[in-house]
């Protein structure tokens, strides 16, 4: 990378990448509830909120366009506002936040599979466009759930915490996986060269088996009762 390639928006991206990744282990390693399971989580969103969607500015702009940064970056604001807004929700709540927010997922999922098909049709998507499928899919069940919500006047319960825990995870194993093996390039030649580039990937998978772990808990246990 060139010193003319160093932006104040990548430094943003790169600031706000690290501090996700720092304060998301730091909320994970705290008993949930405490001041700093909370602070750390406060400072997560923001430093979540800055690294996704600059990656999206970034890759909406880069030569060639990079549209996967731009929908990972857009669904990973979605997922963490959505997060956020599910902590700070009374039980049985909704309002205009959760509408605007299914049809942002909606739009989301129709744009990302509209586009991954037409990458696909060309013949230039990365891996036969399974990843922009994965997020399509992802947004459209998303939105599903969204709309749920607003048609139900809100979540209570162990589905509201639910709700915040698989959201807050996902995004921040889109961020973790970013930055691990999505950035290899990154990392030392050893590591690079190593045959075991696989344990690049033990971070991201160790948070989807956090986000089943903690959904279990809460959704067929009585944990949530004695933490709400």
């Amino acid at each position: 990378m060139l010193q003319s390639d160093i932006t104040p928006l990548l430094i943003a991206h790169i600031a706000g990448g690290s501090f996700a990744i720092v304060t998301g282990f730091t909320a994970l390693a705290a008993r949930k509830g405490s001041p700093i399971h909370r602070g750390a989580g406060t400072v997560f969103v923001f430093a979540m909120l800055i690294g996704a969607s600059s990656a999206s500015w970034l890759g909406y702009h880069a030569e060639p366009q990079d549209f996967g940064d731009v929908i990972a970056g857009v669904l990973t604001v979605y997922l963490v506002s959505t997060a956020w807004m599910a902590a700070k929700r009374a039980d049985k709540e909704s309002g205009v936040f959760e509408v605007a927010a299914f049809l942002v997922a909606a739009a989301g999922s129709a744009v990302s599979f509209f586009q991954t098909s037409t990458a696909v049709a060309n013949g230039t998507a990365l891996l036969g466009g399974v990843p922009g499928y994965i997020f399509a899919c992802v947004a459209g069940l998303a939105a599903a759930l969204d709309l749920s919500v607003v048609l139900r006047g809100g979540l209570a319960g162990r589905q509201r915490i639910a709700r915040h825990l698989w959201r807050m995870l996902l995004g921040f194993f889109i961020a973790v996986g970013s930055f691990f093996p999505g950035q290899i390039h990154l990392f030392p030649d050893y590591i690079q060269k190593a045959q075991p580039v696989i344990l690049l990937f033990i971070p991201a998978l160790f948070i989807v088996a956090l986000m089943f772990f903690w959904l279990t808990r809460v959704l067929f246990t009585g944990w949530w009762k004695t933490k709400a």
